[in-house]
Protein backbone atom coordinates (compact mmCIF):
# COMPACT_ATOMS: atom_id res chain seq x y z
CA UNK A 1 0.00 0.00 0.00
CA UNK A 2 2.57 2.06 0.55
CA UNK A 3 3.98 2.07 -3.18
CA UNK A 4 0.51 3.25 -4.34
CA UNK A 5 0.61 6.42 -2.23
CA UNK A 6 4.11 7.47 -3.19
CA UNK A 7 2.89 6.98 -6.61
CA UNK A 8 -0.13 8.76 -5.67
CA UNK A 9 1.05 11.90 -4.24
CA UNK A 10 2.61 13.32 -7.30
CA UNK A 11 -0.22 13.14 -9.02
CA UNK A 12 -2.30 14.98 -6.00
CA UNK A 13 0.10 18.02 -6.22
CA UNK A 14 -2.51 19.89 -7.48
CA UNK A 15 -3.57 23.08 -4.85
CA UNK A 16 -7.82 23.22 -4.89
CA UNK A 17 -9.39 25.37 -1.96
CA UNK A 18 -11.72 23.11 0.76
CA UNK A 19 -15.30 23.01 -0.51
CA UNK A 20 -17.80 20.85 0.69
CA UNK A 21 -21.26 19.37 0.05
CA UNK A 22 -23.48 22.13 -0.21
CA UNK A 23 -21.55 24.98 -1.69
CA UNK A 24 -22.06 26.57 -4.70
CA UNK A 25 -18.48 26.57 -7.01
CA UNK A 26 -17.50 27.26 -10.18
CA UNK A 27 -15.31 24.43 -12.35
CA UNK A 28 -13.16 26.07 -14.98
CA UNK A 29 -12.66 23.38 -17.58
CA UNK A 30 -10.59 23.19 -20.24
CA UNK A 31 -12.05 22.21 -23.28
CA UNK A 32 -9.78 21.10 -26.73
CA UNK A 33 -11.17 22.82 -30.13
CA UNK A 34 -8.58 21.53 -32.84
CA UNK A 35 -5.78 23.02 -31.86
CA UNK A 36 -6.43 25.22 -29.01
CA UNK A 37 -8.03 25.09 -25.67
CA UNK A 38 -10.70 27.26 -24.42
CA UNK A 39 -11.80 27.46 -20.52
CA UNK A 40 -15.58 26.71 -19.79
CA UNK A 41 -17.07 27.20 -16.88
CA UNK A 42 -19.42 25.14 -15.00
CA UNK A 43 -21.57 27.03 -11.86
CA UNK A 44 -23.35 25.01 -9.57
CA UNK A 45 -24.03 23.21 -6.09
CA UNK A 46 -21.78 20.67 -4.86
CA UNK A 47 -23.76 17.74 -4.08
CA UNK A 48 -21.50 14.59 -3.91
CA UNK A 49 -17.88 14.08 -3.04
CA UNK A 50 -16.81 10.37 -3.15
CA UNK A 51 -13.63 8.57 -3.11
CA UNK A 52 -9.69 9.54 -1.40
CA UNK A 53 -7.05 10.45 -2.88
CA UNK A 54 -6.35 10.05 -6.30
CA UNK A 55 -9.40 8.35 -7.06
CA UNK A 56 -11.96 11.30 -5.77
CA UNK A 57 -14.51 13.08 -7.46
CA UNK A 58 -17.53 15.45 -7.09
CA UNK A 59 -20.23 15.84 -8.53
CA UNK A 60 -21.70 19.42 -9.68
CA UNK A 61 -25.34 20.44 -10.54
CA UNK A 62 -27.09 23.23 -11.84
CA UNK A 63 -30.65 24.27 -13.66
CA UNK A 64 -29.89 25.07 -17.14
CA UNK A 65 -32.83 26.60 -19.10
CA UNK A 66 -35.36 24.43 -16.54
CA UNK A 67 -32.91 21.46 -16.71
CA UNK A 68 -31.40 19.51 -14.50
CA UNK A 69 -27.81 18.95 -15.23
CA UNK A 70 -25.00 17.55 -13.48
CA UNK A 71 -21.28 16.78 -14.08
CA UNK A 72 -18.96 14.53 -12.23
CA UNK A 73 -15.66 15.72 -12.23
CA UNK A 74 -12.35 13.82 -11.17
CA UNK A 75 -10.64 15.90 -8.53
CA UNK A 76 -7.36 15.80 -9.42
CA UNK A 77 -7.97 16.21 -13.23
CA UNK A 78 -5.53 17.89 -15.33
CA UNK A 79 -8.76 19.10 -17.47
CA UNK A 80 -9.66 21.33 -14.32
CA UNK A 81 -7.94 24.59 -14.65
CA UNK A 82 -9.41 25.92 -11.01
CA UNK A 83 -12.34 26.07 -8.52
CA UNK A 84 -13.08 28.27 -7.11
CA UNK A 85 -16.01 29.09 -4.09
CA UNK A 86 -18.74 31.35 -4.89
CA UNK A 87 -20.81 31.04 -2.06
CA UNK A 88 -20.62 28.68 0.91
CA UNK A 89 -23.41 26.36 1.94
CA UNK A 90 -25.09 24.69 4.91
CA UNK A 91 -25.97 21.08 4.12
CA UNK A 92 -26.77 18.76 6.58
CA UNK A 93 -26.38 15.56 5.03
CA UNK A 94 -23.49 14.11 3.33
CA UNK A 95 -25.28 13.67 -0.49
CA UNK A 96 -27.68 15.92 -1.81
CA UNK A 97 -29.47 13.71 -4.31
CA UNK A 98 -32.99 15.31 -3.03
CA UNK A 99 -32.40 18.49 -4.64
CA UNK A 100 -33.09 16.35 -8.47
CA UNK A 101 -36.48 16.38 -7.62
CA UNK A 102 -36.98 20.12 -6.43
CA UNK A 103 -37.50 22.96 -9.17
CA UNK A 104 -36.84 26.93 -9.28
CA UNK A 105 -34.76 28.10 -6.09
CA UNK A 106 -35.52 25.68 -4.47
CA UNK A 107 -33.51 23.22 -6.23
CA UNK A 108 -30.31 25.76 -5.66
CA UNK A 109 -30.44 26.92 -2.44
CA UNK A 110 -29.20 24.94 0.04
Amino acid sequence: MDKIKLIEQEYTKKELPDFKVGDSIRVMSRIPEGDKVRLHPFEGVVIAKKGKGLRSSFTVRKISYGEGVERVFPTYSPNIESVTVVQPGKAKRAKLYYLRGRMGRAATKV
